[in-house]
């Protein structure tokens, strides 16, 4: 199986599993990780890490694959199961940990950064090197990247292909946090049965207002948050303490 699925109380644990190829991206493994999101959104998983088996989290397109033979209509197909991947991640109402060791490569770098939060082993390399191989990116990178790192530093990662480890990644603000070799997959655990136990509500609104502001004028995104307020507000799932709203 080129993906594997299991559950840990509230989290969903999802594993890239072609090891011998690191992870690399081929049609088995992106149906396999957009099934896995599916199911955990089916049964009510609280929360999702997103991981890879052996020396990688994923290395990418993999180009010992052979060249497929399609028509540019099959082309955009197979590129938009890709970029389902970001969809599916953005759609779970909880949050999506990648943890992240090794190669996180192209395709690999965009499953991660379309995540809500990356965790980083010290050992990992960030990189699109689709410039160099004559490719271009997908998932949504186009837009989260310049986010995540600033114009010119999403330029200079995409033009120049170079690759950044775990430590620099955290620095310029492309993961969340950079942690000792072989730590991630456990921090990302951790991170995500933290944020499980919190009112669902709460987490699935603080997560969609930081999404879709991503498309949105300053004014929507105010009147979103107006919403989501009201909506908290309403939930009945918890209530802040009442020295929170004492004047100091």
């Amino acid at each position: 199986m080129e993906v594997e699925y299991a559950r840990d109380g509230a989290v969903a644990l999802v594993h890239l599993n072609r090891p011998e190829r690191l992870n690399a991206v081929n049609t088995a493994l992106t149906e396999g990780l957009a099934a896995a999101l599916a199911r955990a959104t089916a049964e009510g998983a609280r929360a999702v890490v997103i991981a890879g088996r052996g020396r990688a989290f994923c290395a990418g397109h993999d180009l010992k694959e052979p060249e497929p033979v399609e028509d540019p209509v099959q082309t955009r197909a197979r590129l938009e199961d890709i970029q389902e991947v970001t969809r599916l991640v953005r759609r779970f109402p909880g949050p999506v940990v990648a943890a992240v060791h090794g190669y996180a490569l192209g395709a690999g770098c965009e499953f991660a950064l379309a995540c809500d939060l990356v965790v980083a082993g010290e050992d990992a390399q960030f990189g699109f090197p689709e410039v160099s191989v004559g490719l271009s990116v997908t998932g949504g990178i186009s837009r989260l990247l310049p986010v995540l790192v600033g114009w010119a530093r999403a330029k200079e990662l995409l033009l120049l292909g170079e690759r950044v480890d775990g430590t620099e990644a955290a620095r310029i603000g492309l993961v969340a946090r950079v942690v000792p070799t072989g730590e991630h997959e456990q921090v990302a655990l951790e991170l995500a049965q933290r944020i499980a136990e919190r009112p669902a509500v709460s987490v699935n609104l603080a997560k969609q207002v930081l999404d879709q502001g991503l498309d949105s004028t300053i004014d929507e995104a105010m009147a979103r948050e107006v919403d989501h307020a009201i909506i908290t507000s309403m939930s009945g799932e918890g209530a802040a303490p009442k020295e929170a709203f004492t004047r100091a």
